[in-house]
């Protein structure tokens, strides 16, 4: 082997690492800088490690024995040991080092240099002035208990101890309703209060009506855990629990968490609340009916006045029978559907409900006036996922779609343009999986895409969404450019988003390719200069008078209430469009006036203004 070759294989020395700013400090360690003495040994073979809570005391003498600083009463302190977190409190240096080799209940002598303790360049604590932080130093230690703890708030405020572990995996949040036993005490061991007996304490999550420091441990715990949290003065707030007590530096809480009730905020404002009065069965939110599935449940309707008036029980209306139902098919109020979505088979749920998601926007029952808040009372009894079209033929797959697709147009004739887009979009997420397995399979596929595309164009467009509707409307015309429906639907969003000449070319390319679409094609196209005639009259109205003036003078832009009722009419009879299925294009209107001169002069600057909103400025 060459010489030459030895060297191409030669490993490339790797980057080092840059060092952490903990390996940096230990650097600055040096034999004889900290030496250690055990003056009594500690039990047990375990020493502390990084994420756990020491809890020492500590005397600091200088090598002829005075005393610096204590912990310890007897020595001039307060009788309360330090607490620190290794690896995340700011210690000295020469602590660091050696409480890790520390048992508990051990009490050992530290003899540290200069550079080890306060001494440090750069030492993360500060001492008074008067502290000899250049002289070598005693630190006797006496190592009390060290366990892991669970970091609650960065600045180490809220610390918590776990002693019995909890279960599942959900933990109270705002506005959960909790019930927990909870006693607590002063670093020093003073009980300051204790709700340990008759009925546990009851607090509303997210109220102030505990501590704050409280509040963010029982907010990680689980139901039946018990832990210790450890709350420093600053998370110590006012609350109904406890006052605050002056001169307390830190409270120790024993919390047991005994039970706690999902309150759901689903809408964000308050007004529909979802409260869980009885667990279910399964793991939340995984074993909920959050797709589209046919559900069955019992419920009691409640109008929220004094008497709490009954209006429907399902085991006494019904035959004791329960209620079911497909979600996602609007057949019941809203607020009820979006809280039995997020419920576990089993569960019992109570659901206080505004008008607008209530009856309000639904067939209203006899007995519920109308605007009325009502509370339905609800048992999730079980629920059906929908069929899996994984092993269909090519044939049960189009059926099941075509099921679909009629229930989004019920929807849609219904003016319930949500819901049927989500049915449509369903299918079309489906399609992504299916695989046609020859030309009139591909073909029947191809014109079932396609026409679920139109119908999500149509949502769109009646949810006044121009822009999604021609991204719809795109999407077909990408794969069949010459399909007539999907230039007509675009058009007419075109035309909706005041986009006139694009319009135009959708409404002029139908009748260049299908010339039996010519009477539609032409209508759309008396509709749209209709519409291009209506917004430059009322932009001419607008700006009435405005070139008329002297320079200096000021024109204030007019409003013809005339022109705005037209318009007003003219977009009333544009609501005549419907899902695939039903009448193909729109009926065209009468022919509108001829165009203005201020049209001829700059036939784009309608849109312009238009874009800009100028139609509602006052212009100088």
């Amino acid at each position: 082997m060459t010489v030459h070759e030895d060297a191409e294989q030669e490993p490339v020395p790797q980057k080092k690492k840059p060092l952490s700013e903990a390996e940096k400090r230990k650097k600055k360690i040096v034999p004889g800088s900290l030496m250690k003495a055990v003056i009594r040994p500690g039990g047990g073979d375990s020493t502390p490690s990084d994420g756990d809570q020491v809890i020492y005391h500590c005397t600091v003498r200088t090598l002829d024995g005075v005393v610096v600083e204590s912990t310890r009463s007897e020595c001039g302190g307060k009788g309360t040991p330090i607490r620190h977190v290794l690896g995340k409190s700011k210690m000295i240096l020469g602590l660091l080092e050696g409480m890790p080799t520390m048992l508990k209940g051990e009490v050992a002598m530290l003899k540290m240099k200069a550079e080890l303790h306060y001494g440090e360049a750069n030492c993360p604590l500060m001492v008074p002035d008067n502290f000899p932080k250049d002289d070598e130093l005693h630190f006797e230690i006496e190592m009390l208990d060290f366990f892991k703890v669970k970091v609650i708030s960065d600045d180490l405020g809220v610390l918590k101890k776990v002693i019995n572990e909890g279960q599942g995996w959900e933990s109270p949040r705002e506005p959960y309703e909790v019930k927990a036993w909870i006693s607590a005490k002063t670093g020093e061991g003073k009980e300051i209060l204790s709700h340990t007996k008759g009925e546990p304490y009851f607090f509303t999550f997210g109220k102030s009506e505990v501590p704050k420091g409280l509040e963010m441990g029982t907010g990680t715990m689980t139901r039946g855990e018990k832990a210790v949290l450890y709350v420093t003065n600053q998370y110590i707030t006012q609350s109904p629990l406890m006052p605050i007590i002056e001169g307390v530096e830190e409270v120790l809480f024993e919390v047991e968490l005994v039970h706690f009730i999902q309150v759901r905020d689903m809408l964000g404002d308050g007004r529909l609340i979802k409260r869980r009065i009885h667990d279910g069965r399964g793991d939340f939110p995984m074993d909920c009916p959050l797709h589209d599935s046919l559900l069955r449940v019992h419920y009691k309707g409640m109008l929220l006045n004094e008497e709490k008036t009954v209006f429907y029980n399902t085991r006494v209306d019904n035959n004791g029978q329960p209620l079911e139902f497909g979600s996602g098919e609007g057949l019941v109020p809203e607020g009820l559907e979006m809280c039995v979505r997020l419920m576990l088979p089993g569960e019992i749920a109570l659901v206080t409900c505004p008008p607008d998601y209530a009856y309000d926007k639904f067939p209203r029952p006899a007995n519920v006036p109308e605007g009325a808040h009502v509370q339905w009372e609800i048992e999730l009894l079980g629920f059906e996922m929908p069929k899996d079209w994984t092993g269909l033929n090519f044939e049960a797959i189009m059926d099941e779609a075509d099921k679909i697709r009629g229930t989004g147009n019920r929807l849609f004739k219904e003016g319930k343009f949500e819901l049927a887009k989500a049915k449509y979009e369903k299918v079309l997420r489906e399609f992504n999986h299916v695989n046609p397995q020859d030309d009139e399979e591909g073909k029947v596929f191809l014109n079932a895409r396609n026409s679920l595309h139109l119908n999500v164009a149509a949502c769109y467009l009646k949810m006044g969404e121009c822009r999604k509707s021609i991204e719809a409307c795109n999407k077909v015309l990408d794969a069949s450019p010459a399909h007539v429906k999907a230039l007509y639907r675009r058009g007419m969003a075109y035309m909706s988003a005041g986009d006139f000449e694009e319009a135009r070319n959708d409404f002029k390319m139908m009748m260049s390719i299908d010339k039996s679409c010519e009477p539609d094609a032409t209508a759309a196209l008396v509709k749209l200069k209709q519409k291009e005639q209506e917004v430059e009259r009322k932009a001419r109205s607008q700006f009435k008078g405005l070139f008329d003036k002297k320079p200096g003078d000021i024109a204030e832009a007019g409003v013809d209430d005339r022109g705005d009722k037209r318009l007003g009419e003219n977009e009333k009879n544009d609501d005549k469009e419907d899902s695939d299925g039903d009448k193909e294009f729109q009926e065209a209107e009468d022919a509108p006036p001829p165009m203005g001169f201020l049209s001829h002069l700059w036939p784009t600057g309608r849109r312009f203004f238009t874009a800009l909103g100028l139609d509602r400025c006052s212009i100088l």
